[in-house]
Order: C-alpha cells, then sequence, then structure tokens
C-alpha cells in the first residue's frame, strides 16, 4: 500500500517536475529539514523512556538527570518547530515559484492555440484551470511531497527499531498500520467510483448558476422565475446527493484508519504485558516499544491524509494536461513577405467537431477593394472570414496575402497586416485612451486623439467626465454598445493595417447614430483592402464585389446591380434587409 501512494505521488511529480526547474532544491531543503523536524519530535518519545526505565528496575535517579532530559524534550520541541517551519518556507517558495511557471507556460500554449478553440472552452473553464485547479497543485509540492515523505521516512526507521528490539512486539505494532491503510484503500477505491458523478454535477451545477446569473433579466421580464429557479434548486439538490453519496461511502473506512492508526499501541500493551507477566519479554523492552508506537501513529496518519487527495489531484492534472496537450495554430516563422495586399481563397475547407462548415469554397479580394459577404444565418460568412485572422487551422485548402501563405508567417506578423473588428469588441477597465492605444501601442498621445475623432467618438467623449481618460469599466459596460463599437474601429484605424475584417461591425447602430457610424466606417476603409460582412445589405451595395454564401459554399459573386438580375438568393435577401428597413409598428386608432 505504501508502495502504491508513493507511486502515485511520483507519478504526479513527474507530470509538473519540468516546471520546478531551478527551485527543485529547495524542495529537497524541505524533505531534510521536515524529516530533521520529525526526528526532533520523536526524540522526547526515548528520553520518557529513559526516565520511566530507572523506576521500573527499581533504581534511584537524580534529579538533575529528570531535569535534564525534561529540558531535552522542549528542545526537542523547540528544534521540531523551527524545523518544520522552515522546511514549510522553503516548500512553499518552491511550490509557488513551479505554479508560477506552470501559469506562464499555459498561458503561452494557449496562445499557440487557435483563438476559436480558446473561445470555445469559454472564460469560466479557463478561469478554472488558471486558478483553482493550479492552485490545488500547492499540495502537491508543498506539503504532500516533502511532508509525506518525511512522515513516511521516520515512521519506517522506527518500525525497524522496534523490530530490532523485539520483533514480536515489532509485529503487533505493524497490524493497526496495516488495518488502517486498508481502509484507505477501501476508502479510496469506493470514492472513485463516485468521483464522476460528483464532478459531473459540479460543473453541471456551475454552468447552470452562470445561466441563471446571466439569464435573470429574460426570466424577470418573462416572469419565468419559478421555472428557472425549479431548474437552479434540483441541480443544486443534485450536487448535494452526489456530494453526500461520496462521503457516504467513505466515512466508515475513514472513521476505521482515523481511529485505528494513532493507536498503534493497540494491540502492544495488552499482548505485551501478557507476555511481560509470562516473562517472554523484559518489562523495560515493553516500555520502550510503546513510547517507540506513540510516535509512530501521528506521522502515518498525517502522511495518510494526503492519500485522500490524490484522485481528486490526479483529476486535475489530468484535466489540466488535455488543455496543454491541444495541437498548436500552424504558425510560421518569417514575417510577412508578400508583393501587395491581395487575398486569396483558395478551395477552403473547414468544420467543427468534424462536421464540416464551409465546402471549397474559394475567394479573391484584390488590394484597395471592398469584398462584401452576404448570406443566411449560418451560411459560414464569419467563420470564413474569422479563417483570415487565423482562428482556427483549415481542414484543407490555402489562404495567402500578397502571394504568402498565412501558416507561413508569425501571428505577429499576420496580425499587422490584418485589423479584424467584429460586432462584440472587448474593452479593458482602464481609459478609453489606453483601449484605443492597444490598436499601436507606439502611438502618440495626438495619433490616438486623431483616431478617435476620425472613429466619431468626439461626440460622446465631451460628455464623459473625464472625456478620453475615463474608466470602460469592466467589458466597457460604461459605454452603450455604439460607442463600443466606435472606440473598436478607433483601435482599427490608429492599428492603420493594410487589410480590413469588419464582422458585423455595424450590429450596434442605430438611426440617431447611422451617419456616424458610417462616417467612422469610411475612415477605416480608405485605399484599404476590405472584407466586410453585414446584416443591413443597404451598407455594403456600392462593394466593389459581394460575394452570396449558401450552406458553406460562395454561390455567386459580382456587383449588387448584377446580382439582383442574376442570383435569385441574393434577390431574396435585398428584398428582406428592404422590407426589414421600413418595417414599422402599425398604430391602431380607436374608433
Amino acid at each position: 500500500m505504501w508502495i502504491f501512494f508513493l507511486g502515485k505521488v511520483v507519478l504526479m511529480f513527474k507530470k509538473v517536475a519540468p516546471y520546478i526547474g531551478k527551485y527543485r532544491k529547495y524542495t529537497i531543503w524541505a524533505v531534510i529539514c521536515m524529516s530533521l523536524g520529525i526526528i526532533a519530535n520523536v526524540l522526547p518519545y526515548f528520553f520518557m523512556y529513559q526516565i520511566i526505565s530507572p523506576l521500573i528496575r527499581g533504581e534511584s535517579v537524580s534529579n538533575s538527570y529528570i531535569l535534564y532530559r525534561v529540558a531535552a524534550v522542549a528542545a526537542c520541541k523547540i528544534l521540531f518547530a523551527v524545523l518544520y517551519t522552515q522546511g514549510l518556507s522553503f516548500s512553499h517558495y518552491s511550490a509557488y515559484h513551479t505554479l508560477k511557471n506552470l501559469r506562464v507556460s499555459l498561458q503561452g500554449k494557449l496562445e499557440k492555440q487557435p483563438l476559436g478553440h480558446i473561445q470555445d472552452m469559454g472564460t469560466g473553464r479557463i478561469k478554472k484551470v488558471f486558478t483553482d485547479d493550479i492552485d490545488q497543485i500547492e499540495l502537491l509540492l508543498a506539503h504532500a511531497i516533502p511532508e509525506g515523505i518525511a512522515n513516511v521516512a521516520i515512521p519506517v526507521l522506527i518500525l525497524v527499531l522496534m523490530f530490532v528490539t523485539d520483533w514480536r512486539l515489532g509485529l503487533l505494532s505493524l497490524v493497526p498500520l496495516i488495518v488502517g491503510m486498508l481502509a484507505m484503500g477501501m476508502m479510496m477505491k469506493a470514492g472513485m467510483a463516485k468521483m464522476n458523478d460528483y464532478y459531473a454535477s459540479a460543473t453541471k451545477m456551475n454552468n447552470t448558476i452562470i445561466e441563471y446569473v446571466n439569464g435573470m433579466e429574460v426570466v424577470k421580464v418573462f416572469n419565468k422565475d419559478g421555472d428557472s429557479y425549479k431548474r437552479f434548486g434540483e441541480v443544486v439538490r443534485s450536487y448535494r446527493d452526489f456530494t453526500l453519496a461520496w462521503y457516504k461511502v467513505c466515512w466508515p473506512w475513514m472513521a476505521v484508519y482515523a481511529s485505528v492508526l494513532p493507536c498503534m499501541a493497540l494491540l502492544i500493551l495488552p499482548l505485551g504485558s501478557l507476555m511481560v507477566i509470562n516473562e517472554v519479554i523484559a518489562l523495560d523492552k515493553l516500555v520502550l516499544v510503546l513510547c517507540m508506537s506513540f510516535a509512530v501513529g501521528p506521522s502515518v496518519l498525517k502522511a495518510l491524509n494526503f492519500a485522500g487527495k490524490f484522485p481528486q489531484l490526479n483529476y486535475k492534472i489530468d484535466a489540466l494536461e488535455k488543455m496543454m496537450e491541444f495541437p498548436s495554430l500552424q504558425e510560421g516563422t518569417s514575417g510577412f513577405a508578400g508583393n501587395s495586399s491581395d487575398v486569396v481563397f483558395e478551395d477552403i475547407h473547414f468544420g467543427y467537431d468534424e462536421k464540416e462548415v464551409l465546402h471549397g469554397v474559394s475567394l479573391s479580394l484584390k488590394q484597395g477593394t471592398t469584398t462584401a459577404l452576404v448570406g443566411e444565418s449560418g451560411s459560414g460568412k464569419s467563420t470564413l472570414a474569422k479563417l483570415l485572422v487565423h482562428y482556427y487551422d483549415l481542414s484543407s485548402g490555402h489562404i495567402s496575402i500578397g502571394g504568402q501563405d498565412i501558416t507561413d508567417m508569425s501571428l505577429r506578423a499576420l496580425n499587422d497586416q490584418v485589423a479584424f473588428v467584429s460586432q462584440e469588441q472587448f474593452l479593458f477597465n482602464t481609459s478609453l485612451y489606453e483601449n484605443i492605444r492597444i490598436g499601436n501601442p507606439d502611438a502618440s498621445r495626438e495619433q490616438v486623439l486623431e483616431a478617435a475623432s476620425r472613429a466619431q467618438c468626439d461626440e460622446f467623449l465631451e460628455r464623459l467626465p473625464n472625456g478620453i481618460e475615463t474608466l470602460a469599466g469592466d467589458s466597457g459596460k460604461q459605454l452603450s454598445g455604439g460607442e463600443r463599437q466606435r472606440i473598436s474601429l478607433a483601435r482599427a484605424i490608429l492599428k492603420n493595417a493594410p487589410i480590413i475584417v469588419l464582422d458585423e461591425a455595424t450590429a450596434f447602430m442605430d438611426p440617431e447614430n447611422e451617419e456616424k457610424m458610417n462616417r467612422a466606417i469610411d475612415e477605416i476603409m480608405k485605399d484599404k483592402t476590405v472584407l466586410v460582412i453585414a446584416h443591413r445589405l443597404s451598407t455594403i451595395k456600392n462593394a466593389d464585389k459581394i460575394c452570396v454564401m449558401k450552406d458553406g459554399e460562395c454561390i455567386a459573386s459580382d456587383r449588387h446591380e448584377a446580382l439582383l438580375i442574376s442570383c435569385p438568393e441574393y434577390k431574396n435577401l435585398w428584398d428582406a434587409s428592404v422590407s426589414a428597413s421600413t418595417w414599422r409598428i402599425k398604430e391602431e386608432k380607436n374608433v
């Protein structure tokens, strides 16, 4: 059983060992300090034996003899506290630097993964891995390894001394240890059978809580409090039931090992006393072994307490490894070497979760022209646009800029060539000035202010208490949707990339601000190669080329007037767009 537990520790340690680096020596010093500390904590039992032994033999001892040993006991306890504390200091120093290295490595691996995959995972899962799951590994590095090794090594040494003193008493001391370890093994076996259900119910509860909070506005507006709370209550009760079921199978075995292991003298005292009465062994040997047994129990119990945490740690480390093992985005190392800002999509095939959504799309964007993608929802417009900025790797086909495949250049080089503006741009909770400057960190204040002005931000910036230095709030909540959109357009204007991708960039346009938004978009499109997706077809009717997407294919491409004649699908989309733009609620007059 000890081999099983130590094997678990070694296996998990191997998984995180590459991130320890130069801090490995602090873990070693932690083991040494804690081992010496436990020895210092064990020695008082031998001093107690030295006090008791003469009394058993009827020998007289001086007061100084006893006082010296009492002083030695006190010194050992102080030494234990100092050494153990120093050991914990070393282990935590190593552990938290290792966790830092682990987080930095994970961040680096995430940066190399497809951005679409990162978005699919969701912020909740990523936050849980970066904080909760990695923090749990601290238990392994700062406690389970140094304390576990120290609390196992010293009891083993004491057990050897018990056998040297008297092999029969040594065997008796092993019985509670074996019973306790068997109980621990049964607890872990029973707990593992329930663990998957427990974690599944916990995940379901977390997702339901997030959904409940995010959807509270809809719940209130449509008076669905009862239904929503009923579902919320069901998953919380389900989590409670699975948790109690897990603990229920573990508690009996936990009670057994927690009560038996500290009592190493459970059989030594009665059976050893019988052996003394029958003159099989000497009384002082029994007393010595009893004193040693008192030193073994607490250390063994402390070591085994870590064993119950190993299944959970192993689960979290496996989840961490799966996230880190996801294939990296195909990326080159060279800079941009294209001869123009022409963009070519060549026989593009792509799918999500093995379901293909783009089927052999070919499309070319000439430098300085505007190309629009139109089509019904789910036709593949946004997916095609995101592939240009390398959100995902292609299943097959090629995308090139100026004749250079985007997978041959680094992501930094690609990002320098393409500015991407989506319908929902994220704003950091810092000043609007800093949010715009993200487009070009080297820009001067005058350049930032000019970009804000060209993006038609002046009107609302003048209303804000601190102007452009106003904080955006969490995710930009201090601004309206249209204002956030104009800040993101200012960011793209400041970036001044030769290729612009506008994915539903006019989604928050309202009649009052339509002219300002259009002027802002005109500013960003000047002399650029533009790929635009718009739900309002009136905004793209003057595009140099309009591509009609349907079921993951480009079924037609031409100018607006030609498509109205040659493409029934486009005419239907145009008619629907015109009808929607003129739609009004009819007021019924009372007669």
